[in-house]
């Protein structure tokens, strides 16, 4: 593991992944350590007007679409990435994973052409670590009926979300050593422990 890597926080909405993200952050400024942080879609000036393309709910892309402004999100986004690789952590609030998992496994766009414009994007930039956040459908639910505003995609079906997730698993099996599973159905105290302990491991 590099001395500075690239940690992915990843998992459908209501998983606490961005809340995990945050806290590991405040961590890492107490501790003193240089990283950055990035969300995608976001991220950066370009980015940040795609995202608001993306999650406005008058927006109505097809899957297609959806895919290649995702992508267009992340191409912005790895001009960042390579300017503190190996030099800062690089956090990232969903990135790779996130792809496959809603536009393959949940939208059914073919997996094979994820996979080309991801590897034609990163130039061999390869994450070292990932948090995949679990929450079953309950749960999930309860915390967006708590969110202020809901953005396009936080209004799926139950069923969409867990085929995601399932998704989200299935890319686990490919390589499972290089990910930590968090259940976000137990207290998030303990899980905010289990999350730093691994972090002072990583770096």
């Amino acid at each position: 593991m590099p001395k500075n890597p690239i940690i992915v926080f990843e998992g459908i909405e209501g998983s606490g992944k961005s809340y995990h993200l945050e806290n590991v952050a405040k961590y890492l400024k107490k501790k003193k350590r240089n990283f950055i942080k990035i969300r995608e879609p976001g991220g950066n000036k370009n980015s940040e007007k795609i995202r608001k393309l993306i999650l406005d709910n008058k927006s109505t892309f097809n899957n297609k679409t959806d895919l290649l402004l995702y992508m267009a999100a992340r191409s912005e986004n790895i001009k960042i990435i390579k300017k503190h690789l190996g030099k800062k952590i690089i956090l990232i609030d969903r990135f790779t994973d996130s792809t496959v998992a809603y536009q393959h496994f949940g939208m059914g766009v073919n997996k094979k052409i994820i996979y080309l414009i991801n590897k034609f994007l990163l130039e061999g930039i390869k994450i070292n670590y990932t948090f995949l956040n679990l929450v079953n459908s309950k749960n999930m639910r309860e915390r967006l009926i708590k969110r202020k505003k809901l953005n396009r995609y936080d209004q799926f079906s139950s069923l969409f979300y867990m085929k995601v997730q399932k998704g989200f698993l299935k890319i686990f099996k490919q390589s499972p050593k290089k990910y930590k599973l968090i259940d976000s159905n137990r207290n998030i105290k303990e899980n905010k422990k289990i999350i730093l302990k691994e972090i002072d491991n990583l770096i």
